[in-house]
């Protein structure tokens, strides 16, 4: 097992700040009444200053250790002797060698078009006559009996105003080649070991081991598409190429979150059975977020790594201020921490808003992927033959998978 005493002792001091900063929070109250603070000398501002600097403490200590987790993780891995032939091993971008089958399935869009029936059977178009300028004499030569003003479009286009991709990178990835992710859970931890005098009977310990499973689903969506649109604008092809993918993506972010579970649905973190959850009552949004930390570590046994939050409920941290109206989060004039305790904060409006998401991410989940998104196109859906018409289609399999429900914690009433 690869040690690591830099990472044990940058995770010592941040423990030690953030301890110190809920102390200050503690001791200010949900008003956050400066004058009741006695651990740190000075007036508000003094006081304020402390708060800030403690901030930007944990901040740098916790970029510290996340890069000395992502040297171990590396160090570890040289380590492992588990498939020192690549037997299985995934293609660089992630995903499994295409079986032959597939080929077809897998090239660009435009090609696809061309290369279907639809398009070779089509000839031609050649350019057509040029209409006649019939200018009577004596009429001003101006824009409505002359040309019109040639107005040519840049190529850009203006996407809708839609959900980023907001979750997905927090989550370790994988393949699987099965319909279903089947790993054994210990469900029984029974440690009897004690000091035993000699010649006595040795204490009985248990274990005990359950089967679980995360089922593979699917994500899909399609599009029609005339054959004038794909042959006569190039800019179409990358279009609906970039936009198709895209859905599925964004579909999959959200589900990662709120899916319910029912087939064909993920069940997202939010509806995982065994999850932790604490109210944030009468605490100020920081404290909540510090209990539920307190929460993954002591009964989840895990190491937090990040919290998700709706905007709105960020916009409340972030314009936290002390009874005289001091920003605690820093002034307007700076862009502020996109931390809370040291842990990043994703912004995900695919969240149910008034609820935030805190938990280990990188130890104990996986979004594991049977297929990755698949893009083909085909002019035998129903009448499209004979209408000019293409079927464009993109999916993708994956299964969300939950190793440890106490690894995360949710937090609740924000909004109060």
């Amino acid at each position: 097992m690869t040690t690591f005493p830099a990472l044990d002792e940058a995770r010592g001091k941040l423990d030690d700040r953030r301890k110190k900063l809920k102390a200050i929070f503690d001791e200010a109250g949900p008003e956050m009444d400066m004058a009741k603070v006695k651990s740190v000398d000075g007036d508000t501002a003094a006081k304020v200053g402390a708060i800030r600097t403690l901030n930007e403490e944990i901040d740098a200590i916790a970029i510290e250790v996340e890069g000395y987790e992502g040297v171990l993780k590396a160090a570890r891995a040289a380590q492992s002797t588990d498939d020192p032939e690549g037997k299985g091993r995934e293609t660089g971008d992630g995903a499994r060698p295409a079986a032959s089958g597939r080929k077809e399935a897998r090239r660009g869009l435009g090609e696809l078009f061309t290369d279907s029936v639809a398009y070779k059977g089509r000839t031609g178009s050649g350019n057509g006559p040029v209409a006649h300028l019939d200018i009577e004499l004596k009429e001003l030569f101006e824009t409505g009996a002359g040309w019109a003003p040639e107005t040519t479009r840049t190529g850009r286009v203006v996407e809708y105003a839609t959900r980023p991709i907001q979750v997905i990178d927090l989550i370790p990835s994988g393949a699987t080649g099965q319909s279903a992710v089947v790993y054994m859970e210990e469900t029984t931890y029974d440690n009897a070991a004690a000091e035993t005098a000699e010649g006595g009977t040795y204490p009985e310990a248990e274990l005990a081991l359950s089967e679980r499973s995360s089922p593979v689903r699917k994500i899909a969506v399609w599009l029609p598409v005339t054959d004038e649109q794909l042959e006569d604008e190039p800019q179409a092809r990358g279009y609906v190429e970039r936009r198709l993918p895209f859905m599925v993506r964004q579909r999959l972010d959200s589900q990662i979150l709120v899916g319910n579970g029912t087939a064909p649905n993920l069940r997202g973190f939010l509806n995982i059975v065994g999850i932790q959850t604490q109210a944030k009552a009468t605490d100020p949004i920081p404290d909540a977020v510090y209990k539920a930390m307190t929460k993954v570590r002591v009964t989840g046994r895990a190491t937090p790594g990040a919290v998700v939050m709706h905007p709105n409920n960020w916009q409340s941290v972030r314009l936290l201020r002390t009874s005289d109206g001091v920003y605690i989060w820093g002034s307007p004039s700076e862009p502020g921490p996109e931390r809370i305790w040291g842990l990043p904060v994703a912004q995900a409006d695919g969240i149910t808003e008034n609820t935030a998401l805190v938990g280990d991410f990188a130890g104990y989940s996986e979004l594991t992927t049977r297929r990755g998104i698949d893009v083909q196109v085909s002019n035998s859906h129903g009448t499209f033959f004979v209408e000019g018409k293409q079927a464009v289609r993109a999916d993708m399999r994956a299964a969300l998978v939950v190793y440890r429900p106490t690894a995360f914690c949710t937090v609740t009433g924000l909004g109060a």
